[in-house]
Order: structure tokens, then sequence, then C-alpha cells
């Protein structure tokens, strides 16, 4: 397990009536989108290694959606100063201290250095549904980017037993209808004992052995790309032990269990 952890946890999913149920979403506004918290540091230092030592296992982009990775790239650029990075000289300072060149070249690989998030670019695929034409996933939760890109959303999520077909159809309403102006939040929460780094194709075993002493939280939101139309799917991750839960997101979870997994 990695010993990259939160203290304290800003979003619970099953303390918000609102998220509790899939696909539960909440309003999120641009300014409140990229999380920079008490984890930054040490993640940022893990995706630096990823990026650098394995990009292709966690960087993929087609062609089609290369427009909105540049869109995306400037956008995202845009929000940095707010969230206390520091932007001169073809350079940008993190709030950890450490600085990477900008890459406009290269949008993902570069946005992947600089926020915690995990990014994903969904364009209108052949039929009604969208696709993921392109990602920086650096802490896949027991999904394979390799195996998913270029998949539409049903393919994504067709090992996920909850995620049948009413459900997709209203999660291809959310991404045909979230704006660029106002986004969409959700959250997926369960007990782990897996690194943030946790690749597994669908072949792969996802039984559950031995303890799973923390709880893995992916806060997402969905935002609209105004000028090319993609929309993005970013995932933040959290991993805190119950204990530092506070008192209300404890008593939360007591009446409002979450799942296990790997």
């Amino acid at each position: 397990m990695s010993d990259i952890r939160q203290t304290r946890l800003g979003f619970a999913p099953w303390a918000d009536p609102r998220t509790r149920r899939l696909p539960g979403t909440i309003p999120v506004a641009p300014k409140d989108w990229l999380l920079t918290d008490d984890a930054f540091g040490g993640q940022m230092a893990l995706r630096d290694d990823l990026i650098l030592r394995a990009p292709d296992r966690v960087h993929r982009l087609d062609a089609a959606a290369s427009p909105a990775a540049v869109e995306l790239y400037d956008r995202v650029l845009a929000l940095l100063p707010a969230r206390g990075h520091r932007i001169a000289d073809g350079m940008a300072t993190r709030p950890d201290g450490v600085s990477i060149d900008l890459n406009r070249d290269a949008p993902l690989l570069t946005l992947g250095r600089l926020v915690a998030e995990d990014l994903c670019l969904m364009l209108p695929g052949p039929t009604a549904e969208h696709v993921l034409a392109g990602a920086i996933l650096c802490f896949p939760s027991g999904w394979s980017l390799h195996q998913k890109f270029m998949r539409p959303m049903m393919r994504i999520h067709e090992p996920v037993a909850a995620y049948g077909n009413q459900l997709g159809t209203r999660v291809q309403r959310l991404l045909d209808g979230v704006r660029s102006d106002q986004g969409l939040m959700r959250g997926t929460a369960h007990y782990s004992a897996v690194p943030l780094h946790n690749p597994r194709t669908e072949e792969q075993s996802h039984d559950i052995d031995g303890p799973l002493p923390f709880i893995r939280v992916e806060r997402q939101c969905l935002f609209r790309l105004p000028l090319t139309g993609a929309v993005v799917f970013s995932i933040h991750t959290s991993v805190i032990r119950p204990a530092d839960l506070t008192p209300d997101q404890s008593a939360a979870l007591a009446r409002f269990p979450i799942h296990r997994a790997a």
C-alpha cells in the first residue's frame, strides 16, 4: 500500500445524500475544480516518476483529441495561479516548490505534472456514446488505460455490475448536457489496501485478500471544453485512514457503509 495519504478528507461522497447514489452529481464551478491538499507533494512526486519513467503506461492521446488536449492545457494553466502555482519564463512552479517546463506540444503529459487530478478526454463516438480519446491517468483504481482507450462509455464500465443500461443512459445524458461554465461533481469510495497506481485489466483478478485498512475516494468532475466540445472527466484520488475522518464523516459512514475493493 502506498504511504501517500491524506490526513483530512474534504469530500466524503457517502456523507451527502446528493452524491450517495449513482451517478449522484452536484454542481462545481471552475474555480473549485482543482484541489491542492496535504498529500499534494507526495502525489506529485509519484506522478513525476510515472510520467518520466513510463509515460506509455499513463498516457494516451488519439489524433482526433489533440485539439481538445491543447484547449484543456490552456484552460488549466489559466486556473493554476489561483491554486498556488507560479508561472513565468516558460516554467510553472508548483506549490510543492518543483518547477516544470511548460510544453504545449505535450499537453496532457505536462498537465499530469502540474495537477494532482487525472484527466480524461471524452469525444463523441460513431454512435451516441462518448469514447475515451485521451488521458493522463497515473492513479487508476483497478482499470487499465491501454485496455479502455478509445472505448465508448459503456465498454469502459463493462466490468462494473452496478453500471447497467439504465444507469449508462443517465451517465450519457450527463455527458451530453455538461457545461463549460459549471461542471458536475460526483464521487466514489471504497475500502482499499492497494497503491495509488493500481492498473488492472479486465482479465486480472479483482478478488479481495487480506485487510483493507484505508478508504480510497475519487472526486470526479465533468466539464465541457467550449471550443472543441470535448468533455473532460477529472479524477482526484484521496487515500485516508478511517481514524482520520471527521466525527460527522464517521457517523455518516456508519449509517451508509461503503463497499470493499482490492
